[in-house]
């Protein structure tokens, strides 16, 4: 394999993982009790609004679209009888 195909293997990876942990977080437990901690109480609403929430599972969303674009354009690449001859 070589390396620019493992190193775009890898991005998709990442592009699913972080899509996933962004699109989900945000919206989970943990988030609430790590804001909670916080002792400024502007920035715990800051944090706890619903719009900060939709912005971040958005970042999240568009890593998810990326990654699939991205594994998409892989997979097709490698299925073409003359990919990697430079034609």
């Amino acid at each position: 394999m070589r390396l620019a195909t493992m190193v775009q293997v890898f991005f998709v990876i990442y592009c699913f993982e972080a899509g996933f942990v962004l699109l989900i977080a945000p919206w989970s437990p943990p988030w609430d009790r790590t804001v909670m901690q916080i002792s400024i109480a502007s920035l715990q609403s800051f944090l706890l609004n619903p719009l900060l929430r939709g912005g971040v599972s958005g970042f999240g969303l568009i890593h998810l679209v990326w990654g699939t674009h991205d594994l998409t354009v892989l997979l097709t690449r490698r299925s073409r009888p003359d990919a990697g001859t430079g034609l």
